[in-house]
């Protein structure tokens, strides 16, 4: 396992996943996010955008998340590992709001200076719908999607519990691991 993408819908802890495992693993982390929302939510053309895809993705060992279709055919075949974190409607329902919520409120910075408002949070595109919009169709494609790719390992998690015990099982590639623990930042629903 050295080069991993990791997929999820919306708030399913993608990156968190994903950031935790390139410390743990010692190879650097790309997050797809972070290409395509240029300043003021303005989407990265496609060349741009799969240009540094396929610039991050030539390395010899790295961890990428996103879901992003438009370098599908870059990601997921240079990957030797996906992991997909395939996690209860509820957990990512839940997530997707206390994650929302808590952006709209501290403001926090998430890509290239763009903040998420109430108004862009309870858009269409905003990532409560969003879940909504591609949960439960992700599902339901991803097998299909796999086996398009049999070179891959598919881990898929289907908790956030069996994540945190599959992070736990890895060991670094290189001799000096960069510290790493998954931080929950998703309460959990009762």
């Amino acid at each position: 396992m050295q080069r991993v993408l990791v997929i999820g819908t919306t708030s399913s802890g993608k990156t968190t996943l994903a950031r935790a495992l390139a410390g743990r693993l010692g190879v650097p982390h790309g997050e797809q996010d972070a290409w395509n929302h240029q300043a003021g939510w303005q989407e990265a053309p496609l060349a741009q955008f799969r240009a540094q895809v396929a610039t991050f993705t030539v390395q010899d060992a790295w961890v990428m998340d996103g879901n992003y279709a438009k370098a599908r055919d870059l990601g997921w075949a240079r990957a030797d590992t996906l992991v997909w974190l395939d996690y209860p409607g509820p957990v990512v329902f839940w997530r997707a709001l206390t994650r929302t919520a808590r952006r709209v409120l501290t403001q926090q910075e998430l890509w290239n200076g763009n903040r998420e408002h109430l108004r862009g949070a309870v858009s269409a595109e905003g990532p409560v719908r969003w879940f909504f919009r591609t949960h439960w169709r992700r599902r339901r494609e991803t097998p299909a999607l796999v086996a398009q790719f049999p070179h891959l390992t598919l881990v898929r998690l289907r908790t956030p519990a069996q994540a945190q015990a599959w992070l736990a099982a890895q060991r670094p590639l290189t001799a000096e691991p960069s510290p790493s623990v998954i931080e929950d930042h998703y309460p959990q629903p009762r």
